[in-house]
């Protein structure tokens, strides 16, 4: 009881820091954005994404600085040696919580440039942070099902054409485009209903990593692959802020970009077979690397994440 008391107290702490931490941060973000945006010469424009990115690089510092004084986590991370701050990537990751994405971001502040990551186009009615990620040219995606892309076929390609014109933005300054590929997180309900094929992980979608590699693949360096593994088990938000989650662990990988992972995806089969097969190949190592991080243990009933 008292120990659940304490996991409360810490969480609202924790959050609360969050909280001032954002509004600090992102009052900064807005007004930065507000003077990029009236001012259309390139330069300028340049140089307030460089502004940007390191107001954005404080922000993730406190928010570092918040989880070492609220939680007691043993963190296990290997293959972050050779990273680079000045070099292009494609990060690709598995995903089971919110709490990966602050995973990331600690894991790689200041190692490699700031990650980028494509977001639900609803995602930018979230209260402050929606705006902040709008100052920083996250491209928001709008995802429509085959069956409503059947009855307005003029919508087809349009979120292509998003991830387009997001990857000229990310071509002016290095950057680290961040890709979950299973599209959303983890759980044993859509692990189920998909018939997935790994034990740990949902099945991945090709088409807009692709995407990414033909519009940047001469100017990206490596591809940044990322296992992230609780072996107590995947925990939501709010437990990571009281305490709950006691250990985590990553691995990353990094490849270089091949001539052979570029092409036309959507029009070309060889290459889209070829593709899949690569990112199928991949997933299946992954699949394999989590299982020897949590120790075999199986997977993990439907919650919240």
């Amino acid at each position: 009881m008292i120990r659940s008391f304490v996991g409360v107290i810490r969480g609202v702490a924790s959050l609360l820091l969050y909280v001032v931490n954002t509004l600090f941060w992102g009052s900064q973000l807005f007004a930065v954005a507000f003077f990029k945006f009236v001012i259309p010469l390139k330069g300028w424009r340049k140089f307030c994404t460089v502004l940007l990115n390191g107001i954005a690089n404080n922000w993730i510092a406190v928010n570092n600085f918040n989880q070492r004084c609220t939680a007691k986590i043993r963190w296990d991370v290997e293959g972050l040696d050779g990273l680079k701050r000045k070099e292009w990537y494609m990060v690709l990751s598995n995903h089971q919580s919110w709490v990966d994405i602050l995973v990331l971001q600690r894991i790689f502040h200041r190692k490699i440039p700031f990650l980028k990551f494509f977001l639900k186009k609803e995602l930018i009615w979230v209260p402050v942070l929606g705006l902040a990620w709008w100052a920083l040219d996250f491209p928001f995606m709008k995802r429509y099902s085959q069956a409503f892309l059947e009855k307005h076929p003029h919508l087809k390609g349009r979120d292509l054409e998003t991830t387009r014109k997001a990857c000229e933005k990310f071509k002016t300054i290095p950057v680290s485009v961040m890709n979950f590929a299973e599209g959303t997180r983890f759980m044993a309900a859509k692990h189920k209903r998909q018939q997935s094929p790994y034990r740990n992980l949902l099945r991945p979608k090709a088409g807009g990593m692709a995407f990414v590699f033909q519009a940047m693949g001469e100017q990206l360096h490596r591809i940044v692959d990322v296992t992230i593994a609780y072996p107590g088990g995947k925990k939501s938000f709010w437990e990571f802020l009281c305490g709950k989650v006691d250990e985590i662990k990553v691995s990353v990988r990094t490849y270089p970009l091949s001539r052979e992972l570029l092409g036309d995806y959507f029009n070309d089969s060889e290459y889209r077979q070829r593709f899949q097969a690569w990112v199928n190949e991949l997933w299946e190592e992954k699949d394999r690397r989590i299982e020897r991080m949590i120790g075999h243990r199986s997977v993990p009933a439907q919650g919240q994440g």
